[in-house]
């Protein structure tokens, strides 16, 4: 483990002293420049870093880059013995890898974060949908499966239709859809030949295509700061529809939910996160919109992903300083987003049976749409494909604003049009 960082803290009795934040960093959905970007002026980042994390270990020396970075291992003991020699204002992560460890640092350290067991709930599919049903917030049908002996208790307790996806994770990784009992059994003995992963069978949510819309996604985002057990939401983000199976293709901002139903999905986070108990930090709660109102698909106990380019983009508010704020127990702004324009990020995704990537066809065409900022390209010709990367292995992703909803549904079409990629199957 390395030392302390080469900075020198100035005097902490001193009012001109920015306080110092130590962000646990890992593979997430914020990086080191947006971080430090946000902190300018606020306060001090220190990047705590295991160099035995591959996504830590590629990009070490960019890090030292953008911020001072201390090294930590497998013995969070020590982790949290130098980490206490900096005396930090506070901690967190905006990594879903991260948030186990951040909370075992946070407790030894005495600084406000999620305790062991809320840090369970928000990475544990399993034990949050056990949470959420106990306190009658929202109950779905949810087996952990792992062996093969469980597979039985799947079939019965769940049945089918259903959604099938690992008991950790994010990013859509390898989330199948099943909609027949004999499909769910054949694939739940396939996943758990080897034992080495744990998976979560749950009853599948039927969106209402009527609730957001026709062209927009059945589900949206709900985004909060919690202080003090105080939540408050920064927004609803809208969705895309979803590419097979569950696929995210992009979000934008500002929603196009009606007031009435953006309250329900706000009430239902806010009792959804209670039951976890979350009591401080920045949440991403996706919901499924169901005729029989909104429904829970997932907590999440960080920033979502691109959430903050698309809020700052369509109006100026930066939740990655106010989620900082949060973390250092600072004030928060006092007003939330005003929309002024119509944001999105949008995924350029192949068909689930994609192999390969034969030709990106009108890739050169994207760029020009008018209201496209920028086209950011994942894949050249000859790249493997596979759906189970879910959002970290599309195509590419189109930056881009609109003046109205309207403006959005044209440039989507013309997306649409123009991108014209061949694939291997």
């Amino acid at each position: 483990m390395s030392s302390a960082p080469n900075f020198v803290s100035p005097d902490r009795r001193s009012p001109h002293r920015l306080p110092l934040l130590a962000v646990v960093y890992d593979l997430g959905a914020v990086g080191p420049a947006e971080i430090v970007a946000a902190a300018r002026g606020l306060c001090r980042v220190v990047l705590l870093c295991d160099p035995d994390r591959p996504h830590v270990a590629r990009i070490l020396p960019e890090l030292r880059r953008f911020a001072d970075v201390l090294e930590t291992g497998a013995d969070p003991e020590q982790s949290a013995r130098t980490l206490a020699e900096l005396t930090p204002d506070g901690i967190t992560t905006f990594s879903e890898y991260a948030i186990h460890a951040t909370a075992e640092l946070a407790a030894r350290l005495g600084l406000p974060y999620h305790d062991g067991p809320t840090a369970g709930r928000l990475t544990d599919k399993y034990l949050q949908r056990e949470a959420l049903a106990a306190a009658a917030v929202d109950a779905v049908r949810c087996v952990a499966v792992r062996q093969r002996p469980e597979i039985d208790r799947a079939l019965t307790g769940v049945g089918a239709p259903a959604v099938v996806k690992p008991r950790r994770g994010a990013g859509s990784r390898a989330t199948h859809r099943v909609d027949t009992t004999a499909e769910l059994a054949d694939l739940l003995g396939a996943l758990t030949a080897d034992g080495d992963e744990e998976y979560v069978v749950e009853e599948l949510l039927t969106g209402d295509p009527a609730a957001a819309g026709a062209d927009w996604g059945d589900y949206v985002s709900v985004e909060s700061l919690v202080r003090d057990g105080e939540v408050r939401h920064v927004c609803v983000t809208g969705k895309f529809p979803l590419a097979e199976p569950f696929r995210e293709v992009g979000q934008f901002l500002p929603g196009v939910l009606p007031a009435d139903l953006a309250e329900q999905c706000t009430a239902l986070t806010e009792r959804a996160l209670h039951a976890l108990g979350v009591t401080v930090g920045v949440t991403h709660t996706e919901l499924k919109l169901t005729d029989r109102g909104p429904r829970v698909i997932e907590v999440n106990g960080r920033i979502g992903g691109y959430v903050n380019d698309v809020l700052g983009r369509s109006a100026g508010y930066n939740l990655l300083a106010a989620a900082l704020r949060t973390a250092l127990g600072l004030p928060l702004p006092d007003d939330g987003p005003a929309f002024r324009q119509v944001a999105f990020r949008r995924y350029l995704v192949a068909p689930a049976t994609a192999r390969q990537v034969v030709s990106l066809n009108g890739a050169d065409r994207i760029g020009a749409i008018p209201g496209v900022q920028y086209v950011e390209w994942r894949a050249t010709p000859g790249a493997p494909l596979d759906w189970r990367d879910g959002t970290q292995g599309c195509l590419g992703v189109v930056y881009g604003i609109a003046r109205d909803h309207d403006a959005l549904r044209r440039i989507g079409a013309e997306i649409d049009r123009l991108f014209t990629p061949v694939f291997a199957h």
